[in-house]
């Protein structure tokens, strides 16, 4: 193992439990590869945050993160332009963006995505929240799908999609204090107000509101489901191995969206997360669902739900 790939292995061990075990299904050549686009990925998102591996931020003023996106910019073009690059992240995304012909559009969605944070920008409906979904993982699942090998064909990138909103869906409804806290409100403002709270920040962290701000939780996890469905019809796309960890991740990630919905609204108290004893199980059940999916090429898949897509 090289130094670059060795710096994405700690990168994506550092700052995703789940993914680094997803991971460990695939062959070594797509394992490293996916290790090192989730450098960069994560390379990135810290930029923007003054994070350190997802930790808590440091707070940077907006002229300094536009600063630092264009320099994100920059080095993604110069990157996918085969230039020199020095930055281990960068020189780990060059790589994988080369050998498995990533289109440049998808990377650049992907800060048009971060964008969104620099901005501050608010989500007044759910359409809007799922736009900001798609900029930082839906397009995300569809550049992991190109990666995984499979055709870049719009039915099947959708699919990949489904499961990139439908993990941000639920990374929203879990930080919904921490993103607040940070100055920060996903939860469409739409939804809020039907559950009888303004989107404002002090009225979400008041523990007084949270019966009300877990309706709005509550809505989001359940779109949340319906893109986790949709997505469980595009394993049959993917090379058995690449169903296997995908299979996996959505799983574990769904659990933490089904504790979320478990434990009511104390689960706005505390960062959700499904123990290591339960992962096992939910990778084991992954693993039945990626086997199941096999036998699923003998007809055709279902037709996709009437779903936002940006694809």
């Amino acid at each position: 193992m090289d130094a670059v790939v060795a710096h994405s292995e700690a990168s994506m061990a550092k700052g995703s439990t789940s993914f680094r075990l997803a991971s460990r299904l695939f062959g070594r050549r797509l394992r490293e590869d996916v290790w090192q686009f989730y450098a960069w990925c994560r390379h990135c998102d810290d930029e923007i945050d003054g994070q350190d591996h997802g930790g808590r931020s440091v707070a940077l003023d907006a002229e300094t993160r536009r600063a630092r996106l264009g320099a994100l910019r920059r080095e993604t073009h110069a990157a996918m332009a085969g230039e020199t690059v020095t930055n281990p992240a960068f020189v780990a995304f060059q790589r994988v963006a080369l050998r498995r012909r990533i289109p440049e559009q998808w990377p650049l969605e992907l800060l048009d995505g971060f964008a969104m944070d620099v901005d501050g920008r608010s989500y007044e409906t759910v359409e809007e929240t799922l736009e900001y979904c798609w900029g930082v993982a839906g397009v995300v699942g569809v550049m992991m799908a190109i990666i995984m090998g499979a055709r870049q064909d719009p039915e099947v990138l959708r699919r990949a999609q489904d499961l990139g909103l439908a993990f941000q869906l639920t990374n929203i409804c879990r930080d919904v204090s921490e993103d607040a806290e940070n100055g920060r409100i996903y939860l469409p403002a739409e939804s809020l107000r039907r559950a009888g709270v303004p989107a404002n920040i002090a009225m979400i962290l008041d523990p007084e509101n949270r019966p009300a701000v877990f309706l709005a939780v509550r809505e989001q996890l359940e779109l949340a489901e319906v893109y986790y469905r949709s997505a469980r019809q595009g394993l049959r796309a993917l090379p058995f191995r690449g169903a296997l960890a995908v299979a996996a991740a959505r799983e574990v990630y769904r659990e933490i969206g089904r504790r979320v919905l478990r434990r009511g609204p104390e689960a706005l108290a505390s960062r959700m997360s499904a123990p290591k004893g339960v992962m096992a199980g939910l990778v084991l059940r992954g693993a039945l669902v990626a086997i199941w999916s096999r036998a699923e090429r003998l007809w055709p898949a279902p037709a996709r739900p009437a779903l936002w897509s940006r694809l």
